[in-house]
């Protein structure tokens, strides 16, 4: 009898740790975690327990998360997501997740990614979404992620990273970039300078390789001097036509060809980086001054040393044609003197 009525209490009143658990997954209500990884599954488990704390959905089958997905678990701070076909994730997905610190997106199928998506993630410190198909992100975000220590987006299609976004992240130490399509042009200048400042600041990266243009193709961001980056062309606004034209034009007057407009177009290699003159090291540029000098200084004593080798063999020259014009004249007022007395005499 007594058994009979522990049977039934354990029917009525399920222990701590069954109640709740998906028929799938296994629930640890020590941790207050939940796996429902490998197991085929192409939506998210409906009964999963309001108090749990890790969620392990990787290895399953998951196409699509609608809006609310996790609404039955409030209190979650870590979501596994990984390994699965997401390629579109929908604006509310994650809402309602306030207290979620590690997100795992990584080996999708993703595309893009929308600031709408992690509005409410204010408490967010790690978000991977590594190994996808991502060509876009957000240039900035609604609210700045005060939180976040870790951001990784490696092995995706990204050409360009907003400085704006990287700037609402504050608290980042961790930034993982590589194996990108990194084009390296002057839209990318505003991303070097700002990993400049936060790798001199003791932040962590695994570097920016450029995949384009062909001048720079696998070389690394921070080595290439951005002394070489020109300014980007500012955009040139589309004018509507004035009344004055509109007027003329509807007299007959057949307007000029938009010759100009083509030549106005933007090169897509306009941005490109273009290498010009290094400015000149101040180093070098006191060396060049002090080699100069010496070599000037040098060339003014050879000529002085020349002036007064010329003045010299000059003086001695003088002097020896002096001394035998001396001679000749003093023996020639003798030989007079002599002439002189004999005729005297």
């Amino acid at each position: 009898m007594r058994g009979e009525l522990l049977l039934l209490l354990s029917a009525i009143f399920p222990p701590q740790g069954v109640c709740g658990c998906p028929e799938k997954c296994i629930c640890h209500s020590s941790s207050n975690s939940v796996d429902c990884s490998h197991r085929g599954l192409a939506e998210i488990p409906p009964d999963l327990p309001p108090q749990t704390l890790t969620l392990l959905l990787q290895d399953n089958q998951l196409r699509q998360l609608p809006a609310h997905a996790f609404r039955s678990v409030p209190r979650l701070m870590t979501l596994n997501l990984s390994n699965n076909s997401l390629s579109h994730l929908a604006p509310e997905v994650f809402h309602g997740l306030r207290h979620l610190h590690v997100l795992n997106l990584t080996h999708n199928s993703l595309l893009s990614l929308e600031s709408r998506l992690f509005h409410s993630l204010r408490q967010l410190r790690e978000l991977d979404v590594s190994f996808n198909n991502i060509s876009h992100l957000p240039t900035s975000l609604a609210e700045p992620w005060e939180n976040l220590t870790l951001f990784a987006v490696r092995q995706n299609q990204l050409h360009y990273l907003s400085r704006r976004l990287l700037e609402s992240m504050p608290s980042l130490r961790l930034l993982f970039l590589k194996d990108n399509l990194w084009k390296c042009n002057c839209h990318l200048l505003g991303l070097k300078l700002w990993l400049e400042k936060f790798i001199y600041a003791g932040g962590v990266m695994d570097g920016v390789i450029c995949a384009s243009p062909d001048m720079w193709k696998g070389k690394d961001l921070l080595r290439i001097p951005h002394e070489l980056y020109q300014p980007c062309p500012l955009p040139v606004p589309h004018l509507e036509p004035s009344q004055g034209q509109q007027h003329g034009t509807a007299h007959g007057e057949v307007p000029k060809p938009p010759e100009n407009r083509i030549s106005e177009e933007r090169d897509p290699v306009a941005c490109e980086v273009k290498p010009k003159p290094r400015p000149t090291n101040l180093r070098h540029a006191v060396a060049t001054v002090v080699i100069t000098g010496v070599l000037c200084g040098i060339v003014c004593l050879m000529m002085l040393a020349a002036a007064i080798y010329g003045c010299t063999y000059a003086a001695i020259t003088a002097q020896g044609h002096r001394g035998p014009l001396a001679q000749t004249s003093d023996s020639g007022k003798m030989g007079g003197k002599e002439v002189f007395d004999h005729s005297l005499a």
